[in-house]
């Protein structure tokens, strides 16, 4: 540190310094500032825009409730087209989906959650998926629903792997390989599968023992 012999050459030389370096302490002052106030501005619309976003969902909800189809649909393209970096613009996707689905166009229906399974976070992805599987086996399309489970990464499946099992059985069933089935069955019970309805598969296509009659 350079020491100065009096108070003037301290004035002397902080002037000189400011002389410098004003322009440089200015700027940063101001760079300083426009990033704070900017981050605050980013922060603040973020919030708001998810406050809409969560608004007009909780409105969605409601049409659904009501059965409000039209309504329902015109709020749910609209949370995708103003919220599309929020989370409730993947939920609202789901929900055109299962709109479609209850029009009876399945084929749009498929094509949204074909869509949703390459976006949003793991959770939405593999619901989407299994919404999917669901529709192949509604319209008879076995071999492609079997083939999107196979597709999916174990890591990221860990809490449906009870539900992919179940629908693994389901698709067996239908293509009458009951042997596959009754596995997919007891792997889905063996991950926790939580309804009675999966025991109940597996019971209904578990050969009964033969019972043989004693002579008479």
């Amino acid at each position: 540190m350079e020491i100065y012999d009096s108070e003037e050459e301290q004035v002397a030389a902080l002037k000189a310094w400011w002389k410098e370096n004003k322009n440089s302490v200015i700027i940063g002052a101001v760079l300083g500032v426009t990033l704070i106030t900017g981050w605050n501005y980013w922060q603040e619309q973020k919030i708001k825009q998810a406050e809409q976003a969560s608004a007009l969902y909780g409105e969605l909800l409601n049409f659904v409730s009501k059965d409000q189809k039209d309504s329902a649909e015109k709020v749910s393209e609209q949370i995708v087209k103003e919220h599309g970096s929020t989370s409730y613009a993947n939920y609202a996707t789901l929900m055109q989906a299962k709109l479609k689905v209850a029009a009876g166009d399945l084929e749009g229906a498929k094509k949204i959650l074909e869509a949703q399974m390459k976006k949003g976070d793991k959770t939405l992805q593999n619901v989407a998926r299994i919404e999917l599987v669901r529709l192949m086996l509604a319209t008879k399309e076995y071999e492609k629903g079997l083939q999107l489970i196979a597709e999916v990464d174990p890591a990221s499946t860990k809490n449906f792997a009870a539900s992919y099992e179940e629908l693994t059985g389901d698709l067996y069933v239908a293509l009458d390989r009951l042997g596959e089935a009754r596995t997919a069955y007891q792997n889905a019970i063996r991950e926790g599968a939580s309804s009675p309805l999966v025991q109940f598969k597996l019971d209904d296509i578990t050969a009964p023992e033969t019972v043989q009659n004693p002579a008479s």
